[in-house]
């Protein structure tokens, strides 16, 4: 999962999903009504292991706990991820950006080497193209397309008022954080 994805899931949540290694398997223990076979089936480990997580006598391997998260942050309220998702597609969201920027335009192309920390307000139309690549999996590069456009159009060309065909790139970026309006 990249910078953008991460930024994306932290905007969604209102609480922080369990952080301890038996905290999650107690919350998705819930949704199977008690039932440590069916959360073994889903996991696919044996019943007796999931029983020794809830116990605390040992901790889930990588590739288990990496299921038991992605478990977690899909049914971690999914009512509140959707109004966010569609409430940040239809005001925008606000972006917080730490990155180095490459620069085309007609004198030619420019990579600025000092890292520029960026707070700008996004359309839903930002929000709802991110949301789109998220869901159709693509690459973090592809994602970092859409927020390099979205940052030349709205931050550095001012929604058309200035810096006409000048064409901008995401070099670098060290971190995102979205955050709902």
């Amino acid at each position: 999962m990249g910078e953008i994805d991460e930024g994306l899931e932290r905007a969604e949540r209102t609480r922080p999903i369990p952080q301890s290694v038996a905290a999650r398997p107690r919350f998705l223990l819930k949704g199977h009504k008690g039932s440590t076979k069916r959360l073994a089936t889903e996991l696919g480990v044996s019943q007796r292991t999931v029983q020794r997580w809830l116990k605390g006598a040992c901790v889930p391997k990588p590739a288990a706990a990496e299921r038991i998260e992605r478990q977690v942050k899909a049914r971690w309220q999914p009512r509140v991820r959707q109004r966010v998702r569609r409430e940040a597609q239809k005001r925008g969201f606000m972006l917080h950006v730490q990155a180095r920027f490459g620069f085309t335009s007609s004198a030619g192309p420019t990579d600025d080497p000092r890292p520029r920390t960026l707070t700008q307000l996004m359309p839903g139309s930002v929000a709802a193209s991110l949301y789109a690549a998220r869901d159709a999996g693509a690459t973090h590069t592809e994602q970092e397309r859409i927020l390099a456009d979205a940052l030349g159009e709205h931050y550095f060309k001012d929604g058309g008022h200035r810096a006409a065909g000048l064409g901008v790139e995401l070099t670098d970026l060290e971190w995102v954080d979205i955050e709902g309006i």
